[in-house]
């Protein structure tokens, strides 16, 4: 029996050729891109405050609230009830 040798040909091999002749041809230029325009800046909206009748510090709040847990007999828990309580008594 005889055989018979197929030759193989790919997709890949056959197109490269092409695409090499074509780029070889019609060179590609890159048109530069105009530079967009920039939309204004938006101001950003002021913050609102609220002002207090006497500035307090967070330092003064601390210490009060210290003084709280103190006299709750030091134990741990309730250190944010403490701040709030002090920082009412403090600010309102």
């Amino acid at each position: 029996m005889a055989e018979t040798v197929k030759k193989a040909t790919t997709k890949k091999a056959a197109a490269k050729p092409a695409a090499k002749k074509v780029a070889a041809e019609a060179p590609v230029v890159k048109a530069a891109k105009a530079p967009a325009a920039k939309a204004p800046a938006k101001k950003a909206a002021p913050k609102k405050v609220t002002e207090t009748k006497a500035s307090v510090s967070d330092h003064e709040i601390a210490r009060l609230a210290h003084k709280y847990w103190q006299e709750r007999g030091g134990f741990h828990g309730g250190h944010f009830e403490d701040w709030t309580r002090a920082e009412k008594a403090l600010r309102g």
